[in-house]
């Protein structure tokens, strides 16, 4: 039975400060307990304390306790085409996808978990080639409605804008006078609330700031939802 969400506390960033100096398997494997109870346990908690808030803002985003193929993000690196070796993420994350999208890549809330770098948020990471296409087109087609995003009183007041890795030029089939052209080249949209060492993190009011952060990033949730043509 999944335990009540207390918060993020000591246990829970000890583990990591301490992975990230030893980041190896034979490490893990000895502390492998260890992480079921101080990092698994309280993360489940966190998603089955916030999955019927998370219902309120939209039913068609998944809030999945399970350890596997649920909400929460293997700890397990995927090093096969990466110069950096290193087996274990020294990070906690979840990620609140659209029940449409089957990775990483949908439309979705997220929440990361790393000592003095926590944040959360919402939008879409890197979506594939169609879906990127589908969110320029409509930036560039409707300019006023992602302006109204941008503009938006409870946005502004929570986030700083909208991020995402960029192209250095145009993206192909868009004038270079197109209205919002730095949006334009982006390669992701997300907004994201950073909250470091704030001590609302290591308590269960955590979940409240989430949802109230998620809420805040509905506007730009529509917006890429009506793009893609999923519903919110």
């Amino acid at each position: 039975m999944t335990e009540t969400f207390t918060g993020f506390g000591p246990a829970f960033w000890s583990f990591f400060a301490e992975l990230k100096q030893n980041n190896n398997r034979d490490w893990f494997t000895d502390n492998k307990a260890r992480y079921q109870q101080d990092v698994v346990a309280p993360i489940s908690a966190f998603i089955t304390a916030i999955a019927p808030k998370l219902h309120e803002i939209s039913p068609h985003y998944n809030a999945d306790p399970r350890p596997n193929k649920g909400s929460m993000f293997r700890i397990y690196r995927d090093v096969r085409f990466s110069k950096d070796k290193r087996p274990y993420k020294e990070h906690a994350a979840a990620q609140f996808r659209h029940h449409m999208g089957k990775d990483a890549h949908a439309p979705g809330f997220y929440v990361h978990l790393e000592p003095g770098n926590v944040m959360c948020g919402g939008g879409i990471w890197m979506p594939p080639g169609d879906s990127l296409r589908q969110i320029r087109e409509r930036i560039a087609t409707r300019p006023r409605k992602w302006q109204a995003v941008l503009e938006n009183q409870d946005f502004q007041a929570t986030f700083d804008g909208v991020r995402g890795d960029s192209l250095k030029r145009p993206p192909r089939g868009f004038p270079d006078d197109s209205p919002h052209m730095e949006d334009l080249k982006r390669k992701s949209f997300f907004a994201m609330r950073t909250f470091d060492d704030d001590p609302v993190v290591r308590s269960n009011a955590f979940v409240d700031e989430v949802v109230a952060t998620f809420t805040a990033a509905i506007p730009l949730m529509q917006f890429i939802s009506d793009a893609v043509g999923s519903e919110f």
